[in-house]
């Protein structure tokens, strides 16, 4: 199951995914009414200020519950940062070719089906030092959301980095509905780290927000 909705949700956040086979996809593997959805999630996290120009959070953030990028962990990338309570993070297999956007290219996915949510936080990493992050964020965005609107960038700090972030509404054809993403990009000494957040609607990502808030604000060199 976990691998059947890796694959759906990537081409969903892709926007490769036919409407008609999403739809049958989720309607056999996914879909739950909200009744049935894991009790106790929250909508919003507390945290810095948004591409929107306000505050990306609400009254309550993500526990913490391990990290990634360093020494030993599932992904090494150029940065370390926490991980929401059962966020499972997992090198992307190249074998079959590397996936690019833009300037960068998919080395890590971390599920937030273990926590009940469906969707993942993606890292992208590629460039050089001293490349512009919000060039290569703008160029990610064209590449990820071919169609899309409320486009809104912003200058936030991503832990200790000065970073570009965007909101957006992806209004691609394949998707059943127009739904919301995020993404930030900052330069390190290795290059460009590009960290997005998607997930199957509005829905699932208003409440995986917390997540990408508490991965936000405590990026480190690693």
């Amino acid at each position: 199951m976990r691998s059947a909705m890796r694959g759906l949700v990537r081409g969903v956040g892709l926007g490769v995914v036919p409407a008609a086979l999403l739809l049958g996809t989720v309607a056999g593997c996914s879909a739950e009414p909200e009744a049935a959805r894991p009790a106790g999630r929250t909508a919003s996290a507390k945290g810095g200020d948004d591409a929107e120009g306000g505050k990306a959070g609400g009254a309550q953030g993500a526990e913490k519950g391990g990290s990634v990028g360093g020494s030993g962990s599932p992904c090494a990338l150029p940065v370390t940062f926490d991980l929401a309570a059962s966020w499972e993070p997992e090198a992307v297999d190249t074998a079959l070719g590397a996936l690019k956007q833009g300037p960068v290219t998919l080395v890590c996915e971390i599920d937030a089906k273990p926590a009940g949510n469906i969707g993942f936080m993606r890292v992208w990493t590629g460039g050089k030092r001293g490349d512009d992050a919000r060039k290569a964020l703008e160029a990610f965005v064209a590449a990820e959301s071919k169609s899309r609107e409320q486009e809104k960038y912003g200058e936030t700090k991503a832990g200790e980095f000065a970073a570009a972030e965007v909101s957006y509404l992806n209004t691609d054809d394949a998707l059943d509905a127009p739904k919301k993403e995020r993404a930030l990009a900052f330069t390190t000494p290795k290059g460009v780290v590009l960290l997005h957040l998607g997930g199957l609607d509005t829905q699932e990502h208003e409440q995986m927000l917390p997540a990408y808030e508490l991965a936000k604000k405590s990026m480190s060199g690693s």
